[in-house]
């Protein structure tokens, strides 16, 4: 048995290779016999500025949610702006000053005693000047999640923001102390996040402990529900406009967003070449092939299947079919989809299709109903708890995806 990685969108060589050596080991565990290639298209037939950019104004070049949505919509928020939480601790303070406190938040504290936010900035600093600890929990973490580079920058600029300062100055007491721990972790934690972006291979769980180890070091501890920052930022997390910000980003998220959307009109353009591509790579090999095909690959790999069959017989090989953040279910309701027009069935000869999405990765989609009745399409849920962007590359560290690969493995009756 052999497995095919095709990668999505906006993917280029080191991307590549990084997230294809995570693929090929956790597969090679669950599957000690099998080959588990990649099939690598992002530089020969992935999309580029031919001009430059020239063609975007003002391109400036170098109601309802549960606890869950409230969390990655707050997660949202802090990358955008890893300080903002400690912007409200600064500003706002706690309700414990009362009034006709002065700048230190209390006007009955003791002369010459610090706040008891001193001691966690104390340690945030010491924590930002000490040098690493290569066998400790936190540099693993960090190593393994891609978020090492950065982190220490991240760390420095919490340590001396003058918001970080100011949130200290008022937190007088010892309960005040824990959360402005908590919201400094949060701070570094984000900005690591936001530093390393769509390179991150970060689960919303090591995310989490990553807080949980930086709140323990600033002499925090567990997040107290309910705290003010977080209050105030979970409401205005889900209600914030993205306008004011689109406007003023237009042309850096145009050159950043050029390789995925480019790559996904470029193929929808001149798919051609890249499907001729993927046959030959699928043919290379003799035997039972999985395809795996992450967002545009899924769809490239859609298409080659469904054209395949309907006007020669199934590709050789190609036993079963798991696209994983894909947006082909969207484009065949669209009638975009180059292989299916709307509303024709999966022709005879496709394979089995394990679909795989995430409700918070904006660009997954459902098959299964899209194709009611067809026993050959499944859907099957992640939930990695992350905030788009990062959702849609949050799959390949999920336990879950690989266990449901093997059941569909065994299913598909390939060994």
């Amino acid at each position: 048995m052999r497995f095919l990685f095709v990668h999505g969108t906006g993917v280029r060589r080191d991307r590549h290779d990084t997230l294809f050596a995570l693929v090929r080991e956790r597969l090679t565990d669950r599957f000690p016999g099998a080959a588990v290639d990649s099939c690598f298209w992002g530089e020969r037939f992935g999309a580029g500025l031919g001009s430059g950019g020239r063609s975007v104004p003002g391109l400036r070049l170098p109601g309802s949610a549960d606890a869950a949505d409230t969390e990655t919509a707050e997660w949202g928020l802090l990358l955008a702006d890893p300080l903002c939480e400690l912007r409200v601790l600064a500003e706002a303070g706690w309700e414990t000053a009362g009034p006709g406190a002065d700048a230190a938040g209390d006007p009955f504290a003791m002369p010459g005693v610090q706040p008891a936010g001193a001691g966690v900035l104390d340690l945030l600093h010491r924590l930002a000047e000490a040098p690493d600890d290569p066998r400790g929990e936190l540099r693993a973490l960090l190593d393994g999640t891609g978020l090492a580079p950065g982190f220490r920058p991240a760390l420095e600029a919490a340590a001396h923001s003058a918001e970080a300062a100011r949130a200290g100055a008022r937190a007088t007491a010892e309960p005040e102390a824990r959360e402005l721990a908590a919201a400094l972790a949060r701070a570094v934690t984000a900005g690591a996040l936001a530093t390393a972006g769509a390179d991150a291979d970060c689960t919303a769980a090591e995310r989490d402990r990553l807080v949980d180890l930086l709140t323990t070091r600033l002499g925090g501890g567990a997040r107290v529900p309910g705290a003010r920052a977080a209050a105030l930022l979970g409401r205005l997390a889900l209600r914030v406009s993205t306008q004011p910000l689109l406007n003023a980003w237009r042309g850096s998220l145009t050159v950043g967003a050029t390789p995925a959307l480019g790559d996904i009109l470029r193929y929808q353009a001149r798919g051609t070449e890249l499907r001729a591509y993927l046959h030959q790579r699928i043919t290379a090999e003799p035997g039972p092939t999985v395809l795996i095909g992450h967002s545009l690959g899924g769809i490239a790999l859609v298409d080659l299947l469904a054209l395949e069959a309907a006007s020669g017989g199934p590709v050789p090989g190609a036993e079963l079919l798991v696209t994983v953040g894909s947006q082909a279910p969207y484009l065949y309701e669209l009638g975009a989809l180059t292989a299916l027009p709307p509303g024709s069935a999966l022709p005879y000869g496709f394979p089995r299709w394990l679909n795989v999405y995430d409700r918070q990765d904006v660009l997954s989609y459902l098959a299964a109903p899209v194709f009611p009745g067809d026993p050959r399409v499944s859907d099957h849920e992640i939930r990695s708890r992350q905030p788009f962007p990062a959702s849609h590359s949050a799959y390949w560290k999920q336990r879950s995806l690989y266990e449901r690969i093997e059941r569909a493995v065994t299913e598909a009756g390939i060994g």
